[in-house]
This record gives C-alpha cells, sequence and structure tokens, in this order.
C-alpha cells in the first residue's frame, strides 16, 4: 500500500515539474520528464510494483535468486574451462584421432617439383642496385632478408 501511495506522489511530482517545464516553453523537455514520470504509476497499475514488494521481503525469493546465481557461476565457469581446453571431450577426441589418421609420412615432405625448380634455392643472379639517398633506410632491411634468403 504504501509503495503504491509513493510512486503515485513521485508521478504526480513528475506532472508538475513537467507542466511548469512546459510554461517555459520547453515542451520536447516537458514530454520527456511527463514520460519518466508516468512510469512508476503504470508499473503500479500493471502490478509490478506488488510483486516487486512481495518478492523483495520474501527470503524463498532471495533464496530463489541465490540459486539462480550459483547456477549462472557454474554455468560461466564451465564455459571458461570448456574453451580454454578447446572444447568438449569428445571434440577433443575426435581431433586427437583425425591427427593420428591426417599423419603425414616422413617421404611426403620431400619437395615434389624437384631441385631446379625452386627459385628461392638458386643464389640470386642479378647485381644489386646501387644504393641511393633512400636507398641508405632500406639496407639492413635488405641485409636481413638476404641472410634469409628471401
Amino acid at each position: 500500500m504504501i509503495a503504491e501511495t509513493v510512486c503515485s506522489a513521485v508521478s504526480a511530482a513528475g506532472l508538475g515539474i513537467a507542466a511548469v517545464t512546459a510554461y517555459r516553453r520547453r515542451f520536447l523537455t516537458a514530454a520527456r520528464i511527463a514520460a519518466y514520470s508516468l512510469v512508476p504509476i503504470g508499473l503500479v497499475m500493471t502490478g509490478v510494483v506488488e510483486w516487486l514488494a512481495d518478492t523483495a521481503f520474501s527470503p524463498v525469493a532471495w533464496a530463489g535468486f541465490g540459486v539462480l546465481g550459483v547456477a549462472w557461476v557454474l554455468f560461466m565457469t564451465t564455459r571458461a574451462v570448456e574453451r580454454r581446453r578447446g572444447g568438449t571431450r569428445k571434440e577433443r577426441r575426435a581431433a586427437r584421432a583425425a591427427a593420428q589418421r591426417d599423419a603425414v609420412a616422413p617421404e611426403a615432405s620431400a619437395p615434389s617439383l624437384g631441385p631446379g625448380a625452386r627459385p628461392a634455392a638458386q643464389p640470386a643472379s642479378r647485381p644489386a642496385k646501387a644504393s641511393r639517398g633512400g636507398d641508405d633506410d632500406f639496407s639492413d632491411i635488405e641485409a636481413i632478408l638476404k641472410k634469409h634468403g628471401i
């Protein structure tokens, strides 16, 4: 009963403030204040305030919220652990079995094109360009790339 009275008073005060704001020719702001002030009375009329009041003072309801919180924490913890491990147990077994089936034979790692077809294996036949004023910055990069055979 008190919650309904308080909500009604808040709505009445909000509508009064909206009227004063509209009198000052700030109609958009007045409409927004009126909308906010009608929310508490709307909640009272729909019964949400009564339900919240009954829920707020009910130990069984708070125990239910506690149980829901514990369930949510457990759910999120298991999801985090599952992501860290890389999926469910069934998915890990399937990945392990696929890795064993698709294992590559040692002979398969030899190049299939032959020794003369790889351009990276051949030494560079072009002479290096003469360094100009702007090429000095790239000389270190070229040296690193040549060191790695690129």
